[in-house]
């Protein structure tokens, strides 16, 4: 089996109590504890294919023999709770967090389970025992320090799946908590990282299909609960949207994601889960209650399998910016970014930049990453 990876992140998961029933199917089980003592990100398992982890970026096969179909049924749903069960027999999907023993203490998962060409299959993401820090991701601990200085607003972090969004998030809320003061709920699907409890701060974390029944419903009922920060895992609907809208109005601190490939795509994503004739409110409303957009990305470093490295463009949501967003010129906002460098603003093509100065990615991964590849020459 790999050695542990010294870039995984720091902390020590907490044992298992020797009398936990052994629910995991021990050929999934071990799967699993591989996956985190090679410090892998996920562990796909598809009829057909051996077990595939994946390491910083890479895809690699497990020397295992591929999954057969009349075992992947009953692997995977070992591991399933039986309300996710029902959602994937509803659904045909279901997404959980659940616990198995790996090296004789507990690891976290985040599953998604699915029906394909008519069998289970499953990807199993891996959850750091606790919260990394800043230092560890790679994130700015100024822009961090910013972030969290907010009274009120809305907080969107982007990127594609596996950027690291839930990260960036956790850590940020983490410095709230630590500080004290704030309460604090998160709405999930699952739940992923787990907060540790902290003196003068209350944090209750709900998941959706166990706890609520939708992001949109953890926000109403949240609204009631004395928040003070609200984490919402993601805005996929126009009911979420409206929430989070209507709570970083309200004198709420909101953060939540989306699925965009940068900033600017997220001021356009956002309304558009509005009807035409609602989008124009939808953008006064957002130049009003935004504070700031960051978009992230981790590309691979200059070794294969080594540590990805975090790269950054960051939107802070100044007056100008909130007159392109209200009047629908977002075509401006580029340039907007480019030239806030004052404000704490800067773009992909400056983080990759510093990356690339900095000997951390190759230029071919720079230059993928950059709109204007004679941007890297000055």
């Amino acid at each position: 089996m790999p050695a542990p990876d010294p870039d995984s992140p720091p902390g020590v998961p907490r044992d298992l109590s020797p009398a936990a029933p052994p629910l995991i199917a021990e050929k999934l089980r071990r799967w699993l504890e591989w996956t985190v003592q090679a410090g892998a990100s996920d562990l796909h398992v598809v009829v057909g294919h051996p077990p595939v982890i994946r390491l910083h970026g890479d895809l690699t096969e497990l020397p295992e023999e591929p999954v057969a179909e009349d075992e992947a049924e009953t692997l995977l749903l070992s591991a399933c709770p039986h309300d996710a069960l029902a959602r994937l027999q509803a659904r045909k999907n279901a997404d959980f967090s659940f616990e198995c023993l790996a090296g004789g203490r507990a690891a976290r998962f985040r599953a998604t389970l699915f029906l394909a060409d008519g069998h289970t299959g499953g990807c199993f993401r891996a959850i750091p025992g606790s919260i990394p820090d800043l230092a560890w991701a790679g994130f700015p601990l100024d822009l961090a320090t910013k972030i969290a200085a907010l009274r009120d607003g809305l907080v969107i972090v982007t990127g594609a799946t596996g950027s690291g969004k839930s990260t960036t998030l956790a850590m940020i809320v983490n410095r709230l908590n630590a500080a004290g003061g704030y309460r604090i709920i998160t709405v999930e699907e699952p739940i992923e990282y787990q907060f540790p409890r902290a003196p003068n701060s209350v944090v209750t974390q709900r998941e959706v299909g166990a706890d609520v029944l939708s992001f949109a419903d953890g926000l109403k009922y949240g609204l009631r609960q004395d928040p003070d920060v609200i984490l919402v895992g993601e805005v996929r609907d126009r009911e979420t949207a409206q929430m989070a809208l209507s709570a970083a109005e309200t004198g709420h601190l909101v953060f939540s994601t989306l699925h965009t490939r940068d900033a600017k795509g997220a001021i356009t994503r956002f309304p558009d889960l509005f009807p035409p004739d609602a989008q124009s409110a939808v953008r006064a409303q957002l130049a009003m209650s935004l504070r700031a957009i960051v978009s992230q990305r981790l590309l691979p470093g200059v070794e294969r399998a080594a540590k990805r490295h975090l790269a950054l463009e960051v939107l802070w949501n100044t007056h100008p910016i909130a007159s392109a967003i209200r009047t629908g010129k977002i075509e401006s906002i580029d340039n907007y970014i480019q030239t806030g460098r004052d404000e704490g603003m800067f773009t992909f093509d400056e983080a990759v930049k510093q990356l690339l100065r900095a000997g951390k990615i190759t230029r071919a991964v720079a230059e993928q990453n950059v709109r204007d590849v004679t941007y890297l020459k000055h």
